[in-house]
């Protein structure tokens, strides 16, 4: 300990308050636990802040400004002024609202809340260095530990985000007015939202993704709406490029963008030339960096604490969270894929219960996923193909949205419900939805899965007419060989 530090101990620390560790941290306050919480900025964490709910906030105000100004087919005429500034404001002030929700919660199943930044001195104890001259730090001793400290963007080279053309998805989102044009580096989900939203605000918007299709780790069955959607609303695609520089030319940037595996060798320090026709040269106002993120593992000083990380910095945990320091566990991004709110929110739960020597462990076998792009995408479970390589004999169900009731009447027909459930006892293995809503429709499937559902028990489940849940149903009847609104297989 550092002369004139404070010493505090604690039953079970967290570092980072985002939706893994204040979970974490409010489940372990429910188990009678003594807990503190570290956060060095903001509670909620990226999620909350700058990630989950500030881009789904703006895709929702996007989605309703288009809609608006194309929805002369349905006798609606309206040429919508978009206000990004105000657009922004509420956006931050839906964060606010949850981030203090947050803030109340934990404060109310009594964790300790402490600002400042965490750093390990050995493997009980940690210095909390506060910010702001003459702060001061101070040492909390613990029993047990749970790292939550989330992820960062990636950035590449060349394409720093001090500079004021260049866009992490963080500074994409707290923008005040609408670029005229700009470049999307990435095509994978947090690309296509964002390419999603500016296009639908008025952007020209151009996508460079290195891979040879959009929404990367997807199945191309479910990618192909979106893209089609995408080039639909005006959006351009370069695969197989990667981003090597940009400059400023007068009156924008100009970006430029080489053959992937040119750009790959240049990464890796390579000096193969550029081969000047084919590089692309692509102007815009602003660039966007959306090609990953890392693990914030890096400024926690693990080694005072023995903990392990991989080679890409992410903390290795077992399936109960816990690191290979027998009472420090790491939760949410920082513990690698899946790197999903909802999976560290559950990582977290896990980790608390089984510090307070509850029987928890983690299952992710129906940990859904979303993709809020236009179609939305949802999925849960095992694909087909995933579950033939299981050796499963497959029964597969599709509905196509085009045929629902309900669909029609919004006006989004794009896409399909696709189960995939064992062939001889029915039951439910996997689903894949892409088209209206799909990150709600999910939920009935991982439902399904959780709970040992078939077909049969799906099918027989009376959905209300019209709606888009009626598609889940539809798409069972058609896995047994008798839907009614659609030709069976």
């Amino acid at each position: 300990m550092v002369v004139g530090d404070i010493a505090t101990g604690t039953d079970v620390l967290v570092v980072g308050a985002g939706p893994a560790g204040y979970v974490a941290a409010i489940r372990a306050g429910q188990l009678d636990l003594d807990v503190t919480l570290v956060e060095k900025e903001a509670y909620g964490g990226t999620c909350l802040n700058h990630g989950c709910i500030p881009s789904k906030a703006l895709i929702t105000a996007s989605d309703l400004a288009h809609e608006a100004g194309n929805a002369e087919e349905m006798g609606i005429h309206a040429d919508p002024a978009i206000d990004l500034e105000g657009m922004v404001s509420w956006k931050d002030g839906v964060v606010d609202q949850l981030t203090g929700g947050v803030e109340k919660l934990c404060k109310a199943n009594g964790v300790n809340l402490i600002e400042g930044t965490a750093h390990f001195a050995d493997e009980n104890s940690v210095r909390v260095s506060h910010g702001g001259e003459g702060q001061g730090s101070e040492s909390i001793d613990f029993e047990h530990a749970i790292i939550a400290t989330g992820s960062r963007p990636i950035e590449i080279p060349n394409f720093s985000y001090g500079d004021e053309p260049v866009l992490n998805s963080r500074q994409a989102l707290a923008l005040d007015s609408v670029p005229d044009s700009l470049v999307v580096v990435g095509a994978g989900y947090i690309g296509m939202e964002l390419a999603t939203v500016f296009a639908k605000l008025g952007t020209d918007v151009t996508v460079v993704e290195m891979l040879e299709d959009a929404l990367p780790g997807f199945d191309p069955e479910l990618a192909r709406p979106v893209k089609k959607r995408a080039k639909a609303l005006g959006i351009d695609f370069h695969f197989g490029y990667g981003a090597s520089k940009w400059y400023d030319h007068g009156t924008g940037i100009r970006v430029e963008a080489e053959p992937a595996e040119q750009a790959a060798a240049e990464t890796d320090g390579g000096s193969q030339a550029a081969v000047e026709d084919e590089t692309l040269e692509l102007d815009a106002e602003k660039v966007l960096v959306a090609v990953g993120r890392a693990p914030v593992s890096d400024t926690l000083d693990l080694e005072a604490a023995g903990v392990e990380t991989d080679d890409r910095g992410f903390i290795t945990t077992d399936d109960r969270a816990r690191t290979n320091v027998d009472h420090i566990f790491a939760v949410g991004d920082v513990a690698g894929e899946p790197m999903l709110a909802h999976a560290g929110s559950k990582e977290g739960q896990v980790a608390a219960e089984v510090i307070a020597g509850e029987p928890s462990a983690l299952d992710y076998q129906a940990m859904p996923a979303a993709v809020f792009t236009d179609p939305e995408i949802g999925t849960v479970g095992m694909t087909e193909s995933e579950a033939e390589e299981m050796g499963f004999e497959t029964a597969v169900g599709k509905f196509p949205f085009q045929a629902s009731g309900r669909a029609l009447t919004t006006g989004h027909t794009d896409g399909f419900v696709k189960i995939v459930a064992d062939a001889d006892a029915g039951f439910i293995l996997g689903a894949q939805v892409v088209g209206p809503e799909a990150s709600e429709l999910i939920a009935e499937l991982g439902l399904a899965i959780e709970l040992g559902a078939t077909l049969e028990d799906v099918a027989a489940t009376v959905h209300a007419h019209p709606t888009l849940a009626e598609s889940v149903m539809e798409a069972a009847e058609n896995a047994l060989g008798h839907a009614i609104h659609t030709l069976n297989r």
